[in-house]
C-alpha cells in the first residue's frame, strides 16, 4: 500500500485512541476510580508495557544526565500537569468539550513558539488564531449558560501545558528514540502520580471491576497504542500532516460522547467547534518547516 496512504491510516487509529480517553475516564469515575489513582494507575501500567516493549525490540535504555533531566522535566512535571488538569476537567464539563479546549493547544503552542523559538507569526497563523477564539466563544457561549468555569478554566490550563511540553521535548529530546522517550516519560509520570495519590490519601483499589475495564482501556487503546501508531505515522508522513490529521480526536470524542452519554450542542456550538478545528488545522499546515516533534503522550 501507498506510503501515505498506511500513514494516514495510522494517525487516524492513533486520534481514536486518543479520542476515546475522556471517554474511558467517565466510566472509570462512575465505578469509583479517583482522578489521582486513575493516573497512577494509567502511567503505572502503560510504563510496565513500554519497557516490555523495549525489551521485546532489544533497544538500549541507555541515556545520559542531561537526557534524564530532561525527560524527568517532561514525564515528571508538565505531562502529569497536563493529565491531571484533563482529567480533572471531564468531572465538571462535557467530555467533547473538554476534548475541543484542550485542542486550542496549537494556538499556545504558535505563541510560545514565537517568544521562545523567535518562530515568526505568519498573517495565515494570526487569522487561524481569531478563527480559533471566535470559535471558543461560540463553543462556551456569552453567558456560560449551564458550564462550570471550573472545568473550562482546567481544559484550557491542559492545553496550556500540553503547549509547554511541545516546545520544550522540541528541544531537549532530539536524538533519543520515541519508544525510549515514551518509556521514561511513562516511568517520571508513574512517580510523580503516585505521590500525588498519596497526597489525596493513597492509591485506592476499592472500585467496581468496571474501573478495571475502563482503565485497561485507557492504557492499552489510548496510551501504547495510540502513542505507538502516532509516531509510526510521523514517520511514514511527517509531523504537520500527522498533527493536521489529529483533528480528528475531537472529533471522534464528539461522536462518542453523543453516542453514549446523550451530549449534545446547539447548531452555534457545533458551528465553534468546526472554527476551533479549523483554526488548529490552519496553524500547523501554516509552518513552513518541519521541526522535530515531542513525544506524544496523548493529547490528553
Amino acid at each position: 500500500m501507498n506510503r501515505l496512504y498506511v500513514g494516514v491510516l495510522y494517525i487516524f487509529g492513533s486520534a481514536a485512541g486518543f479520542g476515546v480517553m475522556s471517554i474511558f475516564a467517565v466510566y472509570a469515575y462512575e465505578a469509583g476510580v479517583s482522578v489521582s489513582t486513575l493516573l497512577f494507575l494509567r502511567f503505572l501500567l502503560a510504563t510496565a508495557l513500554f519497557f516490555g516493549l523495549l525489551l521485546w525490540r532489544k533497544e538500549s535504555l541507555r541515556l545520559d544526565k542531561r537526557q534524564v533531566l530532561a525527560l524527568f522535566c517532561l514525564g515528571g512535571i508538565l505531562y502529569t500537569l497536563q493529565s491531571l488538569s484533563f482529567f480533572s476537567a471531564v468531572q465538571y464539563i462535557p467530555t467533547s468539550m473538554a476534548a475541543l479546549l484542550l485542542y486550542t493547544f496549537p494556538v499556545f503552542v504558535a505563541i510560545l513558539s514565537y517568544f521562545v523559538e523567535k518562530e515568526r507569526l505568519t498573517k495565515k497563523s494570526v487569522i487561524a488564531m481569531l478563527i480559533t477564539l471566535l470559535g471558543l466563544g461560540l463553543v462556551l457561549g456569552l453567558s456560560f449558560g449551564g458550564i462550570q468555569p471550573v472545568g473550562v478554566l482546567l481544559a484550557l490550563a491542559a492545553a496550556l501545558f500540553y503547549s509547554v511540553y511541545i516546545v520544550v521535548g522540541n528541544r531537549v529530546v532530539k536524538g533519543v528514540s520515541s519508544y525510549v522517550t515514551s518509556a521514561y516519560i511513562a516511568l517520571f509520570a508513574t512517580i510523580s502520580t503516585f505521590f500525588l495519590a498519596l497526597k489525596d490519601g493513597g492509591v485506592n483499589l476499592s472500585f467496581a471491576v468496571q474501573g478495571w475495564w475502563a482503565l485497561l482501556g485507557i492504557v492499552v487503546f489510548s496510551t501504547v497504542v495510540a502513542i505507538s501508531f502516532f509516531f509510526r505515522g510521523l514517520q511514514l508522513i511527517g509531523s504537520t500532516k500527522a498533527s493536521v490529521l489529529s483533528t480528528l480526536e475531537p472529533v471522534v470524542t464528539f461522536g462518542f460522547s453523543a453516542l453514549l452519554f446523550g451530549e449534545a450542542f446547539s447548531l452555534l456550538q457545533l458551528l465553534g467547534g468546526c472554527a476551533v478545528l479549523v483554526g488548529a488545522a490552519l496553524i500547523v499546515s501554516g509552518k513552513g518547516s518541519e521541526p522535530e516533534v515531542a513525544p506524544r503522550q496523548a493529547s490528553s
